[in-house]
């Protein structure tokens, strides 16, 4: 892919409705590059611990990447409640964004041959689950009445930032620091004391083969995170990856915490700004 030399201009189009599920309307926000086109595109999903969060929360990388000729469409998707699991159904969201882009890529002059998927923290373990699993059950064909149902999520890349990939070891440490306020228990509907099979199913590790080892694979994260513990997590899955054939970059920021995502990229020393060009190299690369 040839990137910009020079960053060009860009356009947003904001709320767009990409689905409704179970009378949800689920939201996103496009940016795009002014050009010709087609563009490659990055369908980003949020952090949150899966019950909060915001889309606007890749507001800077939408025009940074737009303006080096990267599409991004940043969703909302649904939250889990305590009662109210949304396992798999948040996936399924994150799939019918994939397939929206897809289907409207004529319009939005977009490549339906280069879609990726990147997310942070929770939003990197639905969009790894998206991105590896996202055609098997129990994700697959959940809203067959969805517009682009029958379109394919398959996607070229995955982009991982301070992910939680293992989510029965989130569990455990979730339960160590505030067990009344187990995200992951919220989210999955079940302890794992009553129920085990479903942490196998909604862990991106569970799904590292072989058979999916053509997805290039970005992982970053910090070296100070202090809420998902990096080598449990980032490096545990980084060595499934390798070990199955994957192409892997890693980025691993020294003195980073959790939850850096959401800063500006022009900052001085900024973190986004130490990964913004490492990010469009590994894209210009492989998607």
């Amino acid at each position: 892919m040839n990137l910009r030399e020079i960053p060009g201009e860009t356009e947003i189009r904001p709320g767009l409705t990409y689905a409704t599920h179970d009378s949800v309307a689920l939201q996103g926000d496009l940016y795009l590059p002014k050009g010709a086109g087609p563009f490659p595109v990055l369908v980003a999903v949020h952090g949150g611990g899966w019950v909060q969060g915001a889309r606007n929360a890749f507001q800077y990388w939408g025009p940074y990447l737009a303006a080096r000729g990267i599409a991004m469409f940043a969703i909302s998707y649904r939250f889990a409640k305590t009662g109210q699991k949304t396992f798999p159904h948040a996936i399924q969201d994150v799939l019918a964004g994939v397939q929206f882009v897809r289907g409207n890529a004529k319009e939005f002059k977009l490549d339906t041959e280069r879609v990726g998927l990147i997310g942070a923290s929770a939003g990197a373990h639905l969009a790894s689950l998206a991105a590896l699993a996202g055609g098997a059950p129990p994700f697959a064909d959940g809203y067959p009445k969805d517009a682009h149902a029958t379109l394919s999520t398959k996607v070229k890349v995955l982009v991982g930032v301070y992910g939680i990939y293992d989510v029965l070891e989130m569990w455990q440490k979730y339960n160590v620091q505030n067990p009344r306020e187990n995200n992951i228990e919220k989210f999955i509907g079940v302890s794992p004391l009553d129920d085990r099979r479903p942490y196998f199913e909604a862990s991106p590790m569970s799904y590292v083969t072989t058979a999916n080892n053509k997805i290039a694979v970005m992982l970053v994260c910090g070296t100070e995170d202090d809420l998902v513990n990096r080598h449990a997590q980032t490096d545990t899955f980084l060595l499934a990856l390798k070990q199955s054939g994957f192409f892997v970059r890693t980025c691993l920021l020294q003195g980073a915490p959790h939850y850096w995502m959401n800063d500006p990229i022009d900052e001085p020393n900024s973190y986004t700004g130490f990964l913004a060009p490492r990010l469009v190299r590994f894209l210009a690369e492989k998607l």
